[in-house]
Parts: structure tokens; C-alpha cells; sequence
């Protein structure tokens, strides 16, 4: 039986690593953001614009890690250690195909897909020099993000902690010693962040295939079993697509304002990660006890945690959010010397603690739905979810002229405040749906 602690305890058992590995990795991406903002103003946008396009490319794949969680969670919840195993490589395969692919298409287009920002000439060099490099690193992201995944539907979320803590704590010496080191300029973060992704992938991989011998579990990949782990994440990839639009054309309107705005804008999305991985924390916490217990056919322990979750997802979120805009004044120097990057950024800063509340929910939430296999409706509302949030960034863009002659602070907060509306109507749509019965199908497949 169900103690009523127990609830609490498994979030904080999962949650506690995963919060810690979330945090490692925006924690250094601040400190390579700062290296770079230091190389000088152009440097920083065409990094912000290269980073749009790479995040993009990597997390276009992100059902890697949130379709596997869901899938492994649902065979440990039925008691099936090995077939969970299995499924946890073959994401692992696909992924490693899928990483080829994305890197090949990527490297080759690194100059044109960088252009379509919009981005002043020199920031543009800059951007196509750090994709071109960091595209040889995308295999290596994708194999960390099915493993992550798999690893967390074991209910392991401490080995990706020890992996996030190692690689990137190695991404930052290599970009101190790359950039500042042997002055390889902003080459030398992208090698850094090549190099430490391929690590803690083969890293990963090792502990799956260490875990697959003891569960006598095969490690040749089955074809017909990874093809049907791609057809279950594309939902997941629908979903995805639709977010990184949202942020790209985001960027994309920031990249139209000038290099000011768009160096602003990459440290405050750097900084909005940092606060969206804190957070995410407890949306990892809930894709593996939602899965493990439906799983297990237990609706009512994953509406119990659901509630946990949401309460603690909610005043986490308020509360460092509060402390973001209380820094609002401290973080920007940090960033860069640049006097107009930092009072943009610093008006950006407000708009972005004072909305933390807010995405706590919608990160639980979400885990919530990605952890009970809901991909198919996770989908079509964040497809919805887009088509309503186009004409509120669509008035910043008209008016961008207008914004900017008031300056560059006044630019950035509507800029976010946008961005506010969006998670608005993300979550107007997820409240909605956790509140029925829809996604609590149970059982060891969805």
C-alpha cells in the first residue's frame, strides 16, 4: 500500500539528480555564452543565431528522450526489466542514424540556414563558423538524448547527472582553453561542445550496454522494432516542430531589430533555459512515475502525483523567478561590456522572473502528458498553440520600428512579452486537458 509520503518521495528521489543534471547543463551554456560575449558583440549574435539553428536541429529529435522515458517507465511498471532495456536501445540506434543524417544536412547548409535570420554580415560569419564546427556534434546530442531518456524510464535519473556534471564541466575547460587559451575565437567553443557531447553519448551508451548484458537483453538493433519507435515519437516531433518555430521566428524577429537586440535576446533565452531546465526538473520526474504507474494500471497514484507536482511546479517557478528579476540589474555585466546588450537584456530579465510561475505549471504539466504517451494530442495543441501565437509576435515585428526608436529595453520586453503570451496559451490548452480522463490509459503499451 501507498504511504501518503511516498508520492513525495519518489518525485524528490527523481527529481533531485534530474534537477541537478538540468541545471549543470544551462549553468555552463551561461558560462560559454559569457566566453563568447566577451570575444565582442558580433560574435555573441551570430552564437545566438547559430545556437537557434542547432538547438533546433537537435531538439526537433527530442522524443529520443521523452518517447523512450515513456516507453521504458510503461515496461518497468509492468514488471518487464528486459523489454525495457530493449526499448531503450532501440532509441539508442535510432537516434545514432538519425544524429548522421541531421550533422551531414546541417554541415552542408550551415552558410544558408544561418542567412535566413537575417543577421548583420559579420554576425553571420560568425554563426556559420560555429555551426559548421558544432554539426560534427550532433550524433553525439541525439545517442545522449535517447539514452538520458531510457535511463530515466529505469528510474535513473543519477547516472545522466554524473554524464551532465562530467561533460559539461569538460565543455567549459575545453572552451576556456580552446577560445582563451589558443585564441581559436568562437571556433573554439564550437569545438568544445563537439567534443564533450561525443563523451558523454559513448559514456551513456556504455552504462545501457552494461545494464543490457545483466538483463540478458540483445544489443543488435532490430529493424522492425526501431522503425516503430520512430513512428511512436512522431507525435512528439510534430509537437516539437511547432515549438522550435515558435522560437525561431521569435529569434527571427529579434535578428530584425539589430545585432543589439539579438545579442540581448540569445542571453536571455540562455537565461530563460536556465530557469526552464530548473524547472523541468519535475517534468522528467513526471514522465517516469506518470509512465511507471499507468504501467502498473495505478490511475490514481498518477493523479496523486500529478497534484504533488503541480504545487511544487508552481511556487518553484514563482520563487526563482522572483530571484531572476531581483538580478535583473547584476546578471547582464556578467554577459557582456556592451552598455545597450545589458540595459535590453536587463529589461528582458523582469519580463522572464515575473512569468516563472507560469512555466512551472506548463513543464509539469507536460511531462505529465509526454510521460502518459498523450503525444497525439500534445501535438495538435501545440500546433494550435502556434497558429494563435503568430499574430501576437507578428504585431511586434510591424511595430519593431516604432520599438526601437523608444530603445532597445522597451523593444525586448515586447519582445517577451510575447513570449509570455505563448506560454499562456500553452497552458490554457494543457490545463484543459490534464483536467479530464483522456490521458489516463493504462497498461504496459499505449
Amino acid at each position: 500500500m501507498r504511504t501518503p509520503n511516498q508520492p513525495s518521495r519518489e518525485i524528490l528521489a527523481l527529481a533531485g539528480p534530474a534537477f541537478l543534471a538540468l541545471v549543470a547543463e544551462p549553468l555552463f551554456l551561461l558560462a560559454d555564452t559569457a566566453i563568447v560575449g566577451h570575444l565582442g558583440t558580433a560574435q555573441l549574435a551570430g552564437l545566438g543565431v547559430a545556437s537557434a539553428i542547432l538547438l533546433t536541429a537537435a531538439n526537433l529529435f527530442v522524443f529520443l528522450a521523452y518517447g523512450t522515458t515513456s516507453i521504458v517507465a510503461r515496461q518497468v511498471g509492468a514488471g518487464s526489466r528486459q523489454a525495457a532495456i530493449s526499448a531503450g536501445l532501440d532509441g539508442v540506434w535510432l537516434a545514432g542514424s538519425l544524429g548522421l543524417i541531421v550533422a551531414l544536412l546541417v554541415w552542408m547548409a550551415a552558410e544558408p540556414l544561418s542567412a535566413v535570420f537575417g543577421a548583420s554580415p559579420t554576425a553571420l560569419a560568425q554563426a556559420t563558423v560555429y555551426l559548421r564546427i558544432s554539426a560534427l556534434g550532433i550524433p553525439g546530442m541525439l545517442v545522449v538524448l535517447a539514452a538520458t531518456g531510457a535511463l530515466r524510464g529505469l528510474q535513473d535519473t543519477r547516472t545522466p547527472l554524473v554524464a551532465s556534471v562530467a561533460g559539461f564541466g569538460g565543455n567549459l575547460a575545453l572552451n576556456l582553453v580552446f577560445v582563451l587559451g589558443f585564441q581559436w575565437g568562437i571556433a573554439g567553443s564550437a569545438w568544445g561542445t563537439v567534443l564533450a557531447q561525443t563523451v558523454m553519448a559513448l559514456g551513456l551508451v556504455a552504462v545501457l550496454v552494461v545494464q543490457a548484458r545483466q538483463q540478458n537483453a540483445s544489443l543488435r538493433p532490430k529493424l522492425g522494432r526501431v522503425l516503430g519507435a520512430a513512428v511512436t515519437g512522431v507525435p512528439l516531433l510534430i509537437r516539437t516542430l511547432a515549438l522550435r518555430a515558435i522560437l525561431l521566428v521569435t529569434t527571427w524577429v529579434a535578428a530584425g531589430m539589430g545585432d543589439v537586440t539579438l545579442a540581448a535576446h540569445q542571453i536571455a533565452v540562455t537565461i530563460w533555459t536556465f530557469q526552464a531546465f530548473a524547472l523541468d526538473a519535475l517534468a522528467i520526474a513526471a514522465q517516469a512515475l506518470t509512465g511507471k504507474a499507468l504501467g502498473a494500471n495505478d490511475a490514481a497514484a498518477a493523479r496523486s502525483a500529478t497534484q504533488t507536482m503541480l504545487r511544487w511546479g508552481g511556487w518553484g517557478g514563482l520563487g526563482l523567478g522572483l530571484v531572476l528579476a531581483a538580478l535583473h540589474q547584476a546578471l547582464p555585466p556578467l554577459f557582456t561590456a556592451d552598455p545597450a546588450v545589458q540595459q535590453a537584456l536587463s529589461a528582458a530579465l523582469v519580463v522572464v522572473g515575473l512569468s516563472g510561475w507560469l512555466a512551472g505549471l506548463v513543464f509539469v504539466v507536460d511531462g505529465v502528458l509526454i510521460g502518459a504517451g498523450d503525444g497525439a494530442w500534445l501535438a495538435k495543441a501545440m500546433a494550435a498553440t502556434l497558429v494563435l501565437y503568430l499574430p501576437v509576435i507578428w504585431a511586434v515585428q510591424t511595430n519593431a520600428g516604432a520599438l526601437l526608436h523608444l530603445g532597445n529595453a522597451a523593444a525586448m520586453v515586447a519582445l517577451w512579452g510575447a513570449f509570455v503570451a505563448f506560454m499562456v496559451i500553452r497552458w490554457g490548452f494543457l490545463w484543459h486537458r490534464v483536467g479530464t480522463d483522456a490521458w489516463l490509459v493504462l497498461g504496459a503499451a499505449r
